[in-house]
């Protein structure tokens, strides 16, 4: 008889509880150095100046975080659209992954420092340059995370599709692309960090709003406790959008994740 393991209730909770007291740490230790050295706010301020700074400007950050997640977002969005479609291709193609690959690789090693100053060149101060930078930056971790997935399919698996007469599609549905969803989950964690900070980035380089203007006029300021506070924002956004992909990856494959026990 078989039975399926249940995480007892509460089990997230206590697994994210030494993290959060890891932060809780590190920030009380910083609050202390603060106020124990004397150190100036304008060089180091501490977490609770910080805090009081997002609530006293929690309708400016709102106003220009809105327009981070919305490039967050529809880069993200494109990042995958095209990174599916073109591992699709590459897994039936060879020939076409030997020719590319290099090409995808060689993208991979433009500084962004370069490349975001020439997207708002190219394409203006609207949203267009952000998306294109977001999914630049991602989207080859998530081709190289469904290509490692497609290579994960077992042999006998195949092999046992094609002696029943399935065609090369049926194949690919039937075994290679739920072989590649684990693969496809680790990338999509991995790039969504990486998807916020291209848009923060490109919005440094050059926008009319989001939390990278934010950054650099409160740097340009001098106002340190401003910019720490947009970049609390940003992170807790980042992690909100991890939160999310690892939800997604639960509910859909998660249930592969537990065993039964005789």
């Amino acid at each position: 008889m078989h039975s399926r393991y249940r995480p007892p209730r509460g089990g997230a909770l206590l697994r994210g509880t030494p993290a959060l007291l890891s932060v809780l740490c590190a920030l009380l230790i910083w609050e202390a150095y603060v106020r124990v050295s004397g150190i100036s706010p304008l060089l180091l301020p501490a977490p609770s100046q910080v805090l009081r700074q997002i609530w006293s400007s929690r309708e400016m950050l709102w106003a220009n975080t809105v327009p981070t997640i919305r490039a967050t977002l529809l880069g993200f969005a494109l990042s995958v659209s095209v990174a599916f479609i073109l591992s699709v291709l590459l897994d039936f193609i060879p020939r076409l992954r030997r020719a590319l690959f290099p090409v995808f690789i060689i993208s991979q090693t433009l500084p962004l420092v370069a490349i975001a100053p020439l997207m708002v060149l190219w394409f203006g101060f609207d949203l267009t340059p952000k998306i294109l930078l977001v999914a630049l930056v991602t989207f080859f971790p998530m081709l190289i995370a469904l290509a490692d997935g497609y290579a994960s399919t077992e042999p006998e698996v195949e092999e046992l599709l094609r002696s029943m007469g399935a065609s090369r599609m049926a194949v690919y549905r039937m075994a290679r692309l739920p072989s590649s969803l684990p693969y496809f989950f680790a990338g999509l964690r991995i790039s969504i960090t990486y998807a916020v900070v291209a848009a923060i980035f490109a919005e440094y380089a050059g926008a009319r709003s989001g939390l990278g203007i934010v950054i650099l006029n409160a740097k340009n300021s001098f106002r340190p406790d401003l910019v720490l506070a947009a970049v609390a924002v940003s992170s807790a956004m980042t992690l909100c959008l991890y939160g999310v992909a690892a939800l997604l990856q639960r509910l859909m494959i998660g249930h592969r994740c537990t065993g039964g026990a005789a």
